[in-house]
């Protein structure tokens, strides 16, 4: 089928899955993509790995190897179109993306994608057109976004205080994104296409606004920044309710990963990833004692949100449905990323551009 048939309306409905295990095709076995493999097989329930696909032939096949009854299919694009395959997991590059997710919505396949959706707010924008086509349809939604932080249990305890009202009304939020250390090529760019892309979904997620505009501060660098980089950034989000969400992203630390998250509200504030549980303190009330343990990678330090994460989306595709960020979450976040990059080439504050979400839906 092709991309016009699917803009014309001509879809097929979701095919029923299987009462016993989810058939799972994995495309992209680097380092994501084969945690990703082992976990599905090896913790999460319901789903069986049935393919993998990789440009690499002899990784995809080392880690085929380990999962009894799965094969390597070369094309990823028939790994997805497969009839014995009923969902697919995204984790190549960027750039594939948009092909690939698309190719999942014309065959009516629940799909995860870990970040980006696609490499710009545009390509991700029409990905989000063509499931609204396809819902009109069926009634049922396909994407997910690996967004994993969602799914962690302190992010999920700090979403639900908010959500009680605990700490009245939200008014800012700071934010910490450090790494040890980040290879060669990573520029001040990816800093924010790839590291605070995250900070965008948690804002995103826990104020359940839209960021209106986005500025870029560069301060001193690091002397163990990758040569002729900015690194600490200072990025700062103002979203549509008036809240401000700041966030320094340190990717050169030589420390450790450390994420944190801090809502001040009008009555009292929280906080997250000082010591893997949430941190809250009101009317001279402290939380639970602080811990200097400091992950190495982020997948120790979201390990168990991956976990959720996968089960869930395992779940959900059983019932043909989602449950987790979606094509619009994925096509926000490139459009804040974008202004993003702006914001530092320029030094200017700059405006989100993002589309009517109702216009779209309609």
């Amino acid at each position: 089928m092709t991309t016009a048939e699917t803009s014309a309306g001509v879809l097929p409905a979701m095919a029923e899955v299987p009462a016993a295990e989810l058939r799972v095709a994995v495309l992209g076995v680097g380092m994501m993509g084969a945690d990703h493999v082992a976990r599905l097989y090896s913790r999460i329930s319901g789903v069986s790995v049935v393919s993998v696909s990789d440009a690499f032939t002899e990784k995809a096949e080392q880690v085929a190897a380990a999962v009894p009854g799965c094969r390597v299919v070369g094309d990823p694009l028939a790994a997805i179109a497969d009839d014995d395959v009923d969902a697919v997991l995204i984790a190549t590059p960027g750039q594939y993306h948009q092909e690939q997710v698309l190719a999942c919505i014309e065959r009516g396949k629940p799909v995860l994608c870990e970040k980006p959706l696609t490499m710009d707010a545009g390509s991700s924008l029409a990905l989000v057109r063509a499931e609204d086509e396809y819902a009109a349809r069926t009634g049922r939604r396909l994407v997910t976004v690996g967004f994993m932080r969602r799914f962690d249990p302190e992010y999920a305890e700090l979403k639900a205080l908010l959500d009680a009202g605990g700490l009245g009304e939200p008014l800012l939020v700071h934010c910490a994104h450090r790494n040890a250390a980040v290879p060669p090529h990573f520029t001040s760019e990816m800093m924010v296409s790839d590291s605070v892309v995250h900070e965008v979904d948690v804002a995103r997620f826990l104020l359940d606004e839209e960021i209106a505009a986005v500025t870029v501060l560069r301060p001193r660098a690091t002397r163990h920044a990758v040569a002729g980089q900015s690194d600490p950034l200072l990025v700062l989000f103002e979203t549509t309710g008036g809240r401000m969400v700041d966030v320094e992203c340190f990717v050169s630390t030589g420390v450790g990963y450390e994420v944190r998250t801090e809502v001040v509200g009008e009555d009292g504030s929280a906080m997250i990833g000082l010591d893997q549980s949430l941190v809250r303190q009101a009317g001279g009330a402290s939380g639970a004692t602080r811990s200097t343990s400091i992950a190495p990678d982020f997948r120790q330090r979201f390990g168990r949100a991956y976990d959720i994460e996968l089960q869930r989306w395992v779940d959900a595709a059983r019932r043909g449905e989602i449950d987790g960020p979606g094509a619009w979450d994925g096509y926000a976040a490139q459009a804040v990323c974008a202004a993003g990059v702006d914001a530092l080439r320029t030094g200017r504050r700059t405006p989100v551009r993002l589309a009517d979400r109702e216009e779209v839906v309609r």
